[in-house]
């Protein structure tokens, strides 16, 4: 039996594992249909950019003329896309000369493309490819993508990628696939010269199809370590326009011709490309190694920390990364020394949080011309003989055509201070001064003229001359503090204004006198400083301060007139009373916490037919209004229940009213009780208060509450009435909730707490409610409490 559950549990095991790896897998596959759905979207929204610029038209409008075309030319919206990408005139740098475009093609307007047509499998494999473009990203994976889609069809063995970044020069090969790197490192550089198929391609704007091997063999020089290796080839030109051509080799090891199918699928490959390869030929074309080394012996030889930068630019055309060109071996310990040589690697993957710091988007600023970029001193740990120390450094990016310069700046320590100096200057907005009396000479710092809101180029103000730039009210107190100082050699500490180009601020001038041997005055040591921000906070402290003075006053007055109004409605007894054989005290106490007077109140008469009425209530919110719906209540509830009404009623009367008076959302809570006198029966009510609390024998608890529903909260309330037989000894507990409430815990608490102090503390002589509430109230009220404490005599 242990085997056999063993077993059961492994086999139930392999299916949740099962599912596990099937949920993944379509989880992943989900992800790359997302990637490549983005992808896509870029492509169509770059070439809805390029018929929104060229015909003004809209977005909308775009998109569907790139549709129209794309079903009359029997292609994918993606393959239109990637065309009208291709056939994009690059923008030229302001002031370059245009280049002459190619014969046949017409980039100044938003025409469809010409027509091409193609069988159906061919369009199936175009379609094909121009999904796999939107993951292309480099020359050479975009070789290998090429020779994987022309290699079943067309029988293509290689692809090579040439690329001409300058007009009439020589060629880079960019990327290749199917061939090894020592035939393309011997091929790497192809001259300008005539005899070269690419070349000539490339110089004619129009293919080379080389398809008889020997007759080929003798007009051109062809690639190939033996050239025979490849039978037949066909070199396919893109010219740029902008000096950036690209011609595309497609290498085959059977001869003969290419049939026209061949050919047409040939050229809707070169229509697909154009567009994919605008956006990177710029950017990703490799430095000749020739060129690679010099750049790389300057850099060793520089004495600072530097290093060259060639933007790489992703598939939306923005600049996703940098690629290290070279780099000298300071730059490579700034960068993270444990990460190696940086030279051609991306720089992200050097420093995975550059996007993070200021000078990624330093460096976009410059490659965009924005100008040269300065980054703020940062500090740097470093080792000097052996030992560490922090250095600070600042990073200077530049740019070289389309390539950026970086190099950084060591801070030597009188760099540090002056520059502290400044920061400390900025940061507190103050400024020095100084006063040579003796050449009559005057030098500020930078801030002082900032603070003055003065031209640099005017030079700094004579002492004697500094009075004239305040206020007319502020002249004579300042002109006198200087001249105390001139004459006497007394320091001061001025405040003043000035009116400039940013409003009247409040600035203070501290000044003290540099005296010679002999006593007389020769040099002024002065500060600057702005005390606008801080006067405007005193006068909005002060100005704050008063409106709160004037609304305490407010407040306050008016709660001396709710409180005479309450005392006016709710007239306390000064002394026990006695109702139908009972004895009542009762307790009112305001709130301590705020100035607002609330709208507890009770009521306690004997009824003509020797009844007595007891109620107790608490109306929601404080202040007139409060009071005034108390008034209402109390009144009322007397009124309705002499004439004979039963409790429920009442309080259906009462609620009617609350919903009906000006103020419409306000709530009450209320307990009505009537004692029988006859019978010693209390019978009584309840609208969403706290339970009345029973003390006999010793023993304390609450009555159990019948059904009763807030007042005001509804317009169909229900009402249930309760009963409880007397006897004598018996003491009744009605209060609010301002009692047993304590923010903020339970009021279930607070009950408990109540029914505790009311057992511990039986006495039975007048005066003894004051005792409980001292207990009960240790801590400031926050809320009004009202009492009625009723007690059953002890029979004789």
């Amino acid at each position: 039996m242990k085997s056999d559950r063993i077993a059961s549990v492994e086999s139930a095991a392999v299916p949740d594992v099962v599912e596990l790896a099937r949920v993944v897998a379509q989880q992943r596959a989900e992800m790359d249909r997302l990637r490549e759905q983005a992808a896509m979207s870029v492509v169509m929204e770059r070439a809805k950019g390029v018929v929104m610029a060229l015909d003004g038209s809209t977005a909308d409008a775009a998109e569907e003329m790139l549709h129209e075309r794309a079903k009359a030319a029997r292609r994918t919206p993606l393959e239109e896309c990637w065309i009208t990408l291709g056939e994009l005139a690059p923008v030229r740098p302001c002031g370059e000369t245009p280049t002459p475009r190619p014969q046949g093609v017409d980039r100044s307007s938003t025409q469809a493309p010409e027509p091409f047509s193609a069988p159906d499998d061919v369009a199936d494999a175009l379609s094909r490819l121009g999904r796999a473009l939107v993951h292309v990203d480099t020359h050479q994976t975009l070789a290998r993508c090429l020779l994987d889609h022309l290699a079943p069809d067309l029988d293509a063995e290689s692809v090579m990628i040439y690329v001409r970044r300058r007009s009439g020069g020589g060629l880079e090969l960019a990327g290749h696939a199917g061939i090894d790197d020592g035939l393309a490192s011997r091929w790497r550089q192809v001259p300008p010269f005539s005899g070269v198929a690419v070349v000539d391609a490339l110089h004619s704007g129009e293919p080379r199809w080389l398809e008889d091997f020997p007759r080929d063999s003798a007009r051109y020089l062809l690639i190939g370590e033996p050239p025979e290796r490849w039978q037949s080839r066909v070199w396919l030109p893109l010219r740029g326009g902008d000096g950036s051509d690209v011609c595309i080799g497609v290498l085959r090891r059977r001869p003969g011709v290419f049939t026209p199918r061949e050919r047409a699928h040939l050229r809707g490959v070169v229509r697909l490309c154009a567009g994919r390869l605008r956006s990177f030929t710029s950017s990703t074309a490799p430095v000749r190694e020739s060129e690679a080394d010099a750049v790389q012996s300057l850099f060793a030889a520089l004495p600072v920390p530097a290093m060259l930068l060639t933007p790489v630019v992703s598939a939306s055309g923005d600049v996703e990364d940098f690629r290290v060109d070279a780099a000298t071996a300071q730059a490579a310990d700034l960068l993270g020394g444990s990460s190696g040589d940086p030279t051609g690697r991306r720089l992200r993957d050097v420093r995975p949080d550059l996007t993070d710091l200021p000078v990624w988007q330093g460096c976009l600023y410059a490659l965009t011309g924005g100008g040269p970029y300065d980054s703020e001193p940062f500090a740097h740990q470093e080792t000097v003989d052996g030992v560490m120390e922090l250095a600070t450094y600042s990073v200077r990016v530049t740019r070289l055509e389309d390539a950026l310069v970086v190099t950084w700046l060591r801070h030597a320590s009188s760099d540090r201070q002056e520059q502290r100096l400044a920061e400390l200057q900025r940061l507190g907005n103050i400024g020095w001064a100084n006063w040579n009396l003796s050449r009559d000479e005057a030098s500020w710092s930078a801030q002082v003229f900032a603070i003055l809101d003065r031209d640099p180029a005017d030079g700094p103000v004579r002492l004697d001359g500094l009075p004239g730039l305040a206020l007319p009210e502020d002249r004579t107190a300042l002109r006198a503090a200087v001249e105390a100082l001139l004459r006497e050699g007394l320091p001061f500490d001025a405040p003043f204004r000035i009116r400039g180009g940013r409003g009247v601020r409040h600035l203070r001038l501290v000044a003290e006198v540099v005296a010679d041997a002999h006593g007389t005055p020769f040099e002024v040591h002065g500060v600057v400083q702005d005390l606008t921000a801080r006067r405007r906070a005193e006068l909005a402290l002060v100005e704050s301060e008063r409106a709160i003075l004037t609304q305490h006053d407010v407040l306050q007055s008016e709660r001396v007139l709710v409180a005479r109004l309450q005392h006016a409605l709710l007239p306390l007894p000064d002394k026990v009373i006695d109702l139908s054989g009972l004895r009542v005290e009762v307790a009112y106490l305001p709130a301590q916490a705020g100035i607002h007077v609330g709208g507890d109140w009770f009521s306690a008469v004997e009824l003509p037919d020797g009844d007595s009425l007891f109620v107790i209530g608490d109306v929601a919110g404080h202040g007139v209004d409060a009071v005034a719906t108390m008034a209402q209540l109390r009144f009322t509830a007397k009124g309705i229940v002499s004439t004979g009404s039963s409790l429920t009623g009442a309080l259906s009367r009462l609620n009617s009213l609350l919903l009906h008076t000006r103020d419409a959302h306000g709530t009450a809570t209320m307990v009505l009780a009537r004692y029988h006198a006859a019978d010693r029966r209390l019978v009584w009510a309840q609208a969403g208060h706290p339970p009345p609390l029973l003390l006999r024998d010793g023993e304390a608890s609450y009555l159990p509450r019948p059904p009763g529903m807030l007042l005001g909260a509804t317009s169909v309330p229900y009402f249930e009435e309760a009963e409880h037989h007397l006897e004598p000894g018996d003491r009744i507990l009605l209060y609010t909730d301002g009692l047993v409430e304590r923010a903020p815990e339970n009021i279930d608490v607070g009950l408990t707490r109540l029914a505790d102090a009311a057992v511990a503390h039986p006495e039975d002589a007048p005066g003894s409610l004051g005792t409980l509430l001292d207990v009960m109230l240790e801590d400031e009220r926050r809320d009004d409490v009202c009492v009625l404490d009723i007690r059953v005599p002890r029979e004789a």
